[in-house]
């Protein structure tokens, strides 16, 4: 059973994830918006904004104007404390099976250090032995659906300067780290493009981005607009063609595969005969492989052994795995 599907390398059935930062007022929300207008090819039933800044989203509803001057409403839903990772995992495959194609996330941060977050669930308790690595699991499952998703997804996080603790001659003081988004320290370089937004949005700083996408993303000076979201969606639509039927069950079953090997099996014999002919043997190796990950996972966790993630590793993959001796 292997674990990966070795292949030459084509730009296929591409769905971005792009990150904007910024304090408040620096653009994010509209720009995120004009940016999925594009993406989503001009199309605003298409677009969703899952608002967690309680229904400011809202304020937004007018801002997808054409050049005729006509509005174009797109979709929302408003999710509300506690804003754990699996709540946002829910609510992103509620948007997906809507038939949402971009969705904007405003913001992320809540689901690091909003309440019932991942700061929460790390400190529920004794606060003395926090339980990261519940809440670090967690947030790792809900990454998992972001950049597994079916959509392409934009998401807005906060800013704030950030600071530490430094000896200077002896002496404790805090040290300036910059402005910086709120959310897990790794974040922003899982994503495909990562910017901080300034001036109201007319001015960007690049955190990470590719380089076939500078021309849009990376220009840092001039507003993003629909523009540049449409300049997104043929650079998408320029990769080799995937059925998006296809697509949309392997994006599917892979989501499945973090709730194990029997919720994979449940999922696997609910889609139709021909498309798991299709699909294939291989790509249910593939998926048998993360499920059963998961499964492990989980079960460490909760025996509380101690093991490492390469213990783990080690343990899924058997003793195909181990030098010869």
């Amino acid at each position: 059973m292997s674990v990966i599907n070795i292949r030459e390398a084509e730009r296929e059935g591409a769905r971005l994830v792009v990150g904007l930062g910024g304090v408040s007022g620096s653009g994010k929300t509209f720009t995120a918006l004009q940016l999925a207008w594009g993406l989503a090819n001009g199309d605003a039933k298409k677009v969703g904004l899952l608002d967690t800044e309680n229904r400011r989203g809202s304020l937004y509803a007018n801002s997808l104007v054409d050049k005729n001057g006509v509005v174009h409403k797109f979709l929302i839903g408003d999710l509300y404390a506690p804003f754990s990772p699996q709540r946002y995992k829910d609510a992103i495959l509620e948007f997906q099976n809507h038939g949402v194609e971009v969705l904007v996330i405003d913001s992320v941060s809540h689901e690091w250090e909003g309440i019932g977050g991942c700061e929460d669930i790390a400190n529920a308790g004794d606060p003395k032995t926090p339980r990261w690595n519940k809440a670090k699991a967690e947030h790792k499952a809900f990454m998992n659906a972001l950049l597994a998703s079916d959509m392409h997804i934009i998401v807005c996080m906060r800013a704030r300067e950030k600071v530490k603790l430094v000896k200077v001659n002896g002496k404790t003081e805090f040290e300036s780290q910059g402005v910086l988004p709120i959310q897990e320290k790794n974040f922003v370089f899982e994503l495909t493009a990562s910017l901080m937004m300034w001036n109201e949005g007319k001015e960007q700083q690049v955190m990470k981005c590719p380089a076939e996408l500078r021309d849009i993303l990376g220009r840092q000076e001039g507003y993003i607009t629909a523009r540049d979201g449409l300049a997104l969606r043929k650079w998408v639509d320029g990769g080799a063609k995937v059925d998006p039927a296809i697509q949309a069950a392997q994006n599917t079953l892979r989501t499945v595969t973090e709730q194990g090997m029997a919720a994979l099996e449940e999922a696997w014999k609910k889609q139709p005969k021909a498309m798991r002919d299709t699909l294939g043997a291989d790509f249910l190796d593939e998926l048998k492989r993360s499920a059963a990950n998961f499964d492990q996972q989980r079960e460490l966790a909760a025996t509380g052994d101690g093991k490492t993630v390469d213990d783990l590793n080690d343990s899924v993959l058997g003793a195909d795995a181990q030098p010869a001796t």
